[in-house]
């Protein structure tokens, strides 16, 4: 068996499992996920926050907010962001596009082409069960990292391992 993993990370997932007083440390995160296994590289993915044409002072701020964030990220060794896009609903609200698709694609790719043995997934959406079946057939052990807050039991059920994502995690990749 390859005993090389891979991290895949849906941030939005994460942040709204995170709990508030708490930041986390993605090279801490990604460190303690993959320690037992040989780290293949640490995905990152979400969208940048929505900018209107024009864009309003707030969004502006708040894109380059995150803008200088993910510039610490992309810093981090063996760490890739990808970006779905962010689009506007009718009711004012967001809704992330593509960043589900990314996260499945790499998950399948890097795993029918041998480079990964083990997948660690942040995330609670049912929408990757097909892949994480995927990646299993291709002989990939897959562990699920989650909330109980926010989590889809068919995805909890496609999994090889699951781990709760609690107050002791959350305390074990915080920023110091």
């Amino acid at each position: 068996m390859i005993n090389r993993s891979a991290l895949f990370i849906d941030n939005a997932y994460l942040h709204k499992c995170t709990p508030q007083n708490i930041q986390i440390d993605f090279e801490i995160l990604s460190d303690y996920l993959c320690r037992d296994t040989q780290k293949l590289r640490t995905y990152f993915y979400d969208c940048m926050p929505y900018q209107s044409n024009p864009s309003t002072e707030n969004e502006k701020i708040k894109y380059s907010q995150y803008s200088k964030f993910i510039s610490v990220i992309e810093k981090l060794p063996r760490f890739q962001t990808r970006f779905g896009k962010l689009s506007k609903r009718e009711d004012g609200s967001f809704e992330q596009k593509r960043v589900d698709i990314l996260l499945a694609v790499e998950l399948v790719r890097l795993s029918w082409s041998k480079q990964i043995g083990h997948a660690i997934i942040i995330a609670g959406d049912s929408d990757f069960v097909p892949a994480i079946e995927a990646a299993k057939d291709a002989g990939v052990i897959v562990s699920l990292y989650y909330s109980n807050q926010s989590i889809h039991n068919e995805l909890l059920s496609s999994v090889d391992e699951r781990y709760l994502m609690g107050e002791d995690f959350f305390n074990t990749v915080k920023r110091q």
